[in-house]
């Protein structure tokens, strides 16, 4: 534990935001992870609304310094490459 008090108040901010990261993260996965399931499925007009929900939440969490832009561009290319290999078929 911190003896100093500025570091257990650093002790205390640090914990506060990674339970933020860590539900910021959990929704990104799991709006991708419908995206995908979606895409899957044929679901074009679902598929859609899905990805672009998540491309939003990785935007917000680059915005907000929680994943890295580079990561965050990456899943949105990959996203996307999916969706339209649905639309071309």
């Amino acid at each position: 534990m911190p003896i100093k008090h500025a570091a257990f108040k650093a002790l205390r901010q640090s914990k506060k935001k990674r339970i933020i990261n860590l539900k910021v993260k959990k929704d990104i996965l799991s709006a991708t992870k419908t995206g995908k399931r979606l895409i899957a499925e044929k679901k074009t007009d679902e598929a859609k609304t899905a990805v672009l929900k998540a491309i939003r939440l990785l935007d917000k969490a680059v915005a907000k310094g929680i994943m890295k832009e580079n990561t965050a561009s990456r899943k949105k290319s990959r996203l996307m490459k999916k969706l339209n290999a649905l639309n071309k078929k």
